[in-house]
């Protein structure tokens, strides 16, 4: 799945640490998600879309 995390991070100039520890994940969690390795689950989705001030949709993208 497509998404635009590491954008949305890099605008508030936090570091892949700073956002895991935000969401309480390991930075390589956050480097997964981030690189479509890994598609989070859907409570983990909220809590990203949360933290961001977003819809889970604006974040994440089909295809």
């Amino acid at each position: 799945m497509k998404n635009r995390l590491k954008v949305l991070r890099a605008e508030r100039d936090w570091s892949q640490q700073d956002l895991a520890e935000r969401l309480e994940v390991s930075r390589q969690s956050v480097n997964a998600i981030e690189t479509g390795r890994y598609d989070p689950s859907l409570p983990l989705a909220f809590r990203i879309a949360d933290i961001f001030g977003l819809a889970i949709e604006e974040i994440f993208l089909r295809g």
